[in-house]
């Protein structure tokens, strides 16, 4: 199942907590499930999560796959668990934003002190400080240790069942 998909580094992902919680989509094919939903099915059913990541240098794509991926629910303001990776994308870019909670520009969660990453960067992510990886930010895609580079072209995330 299809939860993200960023093409082109759009700017429809600069959205608010109740439009993540919500979920969106445009014409052009750009879309976030909705966190709601995402909490609902990983905390219900046993799910992995695939990345499909395009670099932007040399338009190629590379996979982050994941075993164990479980969004919490809004009362924990979206936590994420993730863990388990494998793939051909350079190193683990997303395992160290687990155990951190979801931010938007307009709900700070991150553990920046200064700044709200969502602010800085322009997209919703689980931010740590600001991060590894990033596929919703306005401000350029990104994936630390891509081997293609670590600017993103398109990005999409897949929920799988075990």
């Amino acid at each position: 199942m299809l939860i993200q998909q960023n093409i082109n580094a759009s700017h429809i992902f600069v959205r608010s907590w109740a439009q993540y919680k919500a979920g969106f989509n445009d014409s052009r094919g750009n879309y976030w499930l909705g966190n709601d939903l995402l909490s609902q099915l990983t905390m219900t059913g046993r799910y992995k999560l695939r990345f499909d990541l395009q670099s932007r240098n040399n338009s190629n794509w590379y996979y982050a796959e994941y075993s164990s991926f479980i969004i919490l629910s809004e009362s924990s303001d979206y936590t994420l668990h993730v863990s388990g990776y494998s793939g051909n994308a350079g190193h683990d870019a997303f395992g160290p934003h687990s155990g951190m909670k979801f931010t938007t520009f307009d709900r700070d969660n991150d553990l920046k002190t200064s700044l709200n990453c969502a602010l800085r960067w322009g997209g919703g992510n689980w931010y740590r400080g600001c991060h590894y990886c990033c596929v919703n930010c306005q401000y350029g895609l990104f994936w630390s240790g891509l081997p293609g580079g670590a600017h993103l072209q398109s990005s999409r995330m897949w929920l799988q069942c075990k």
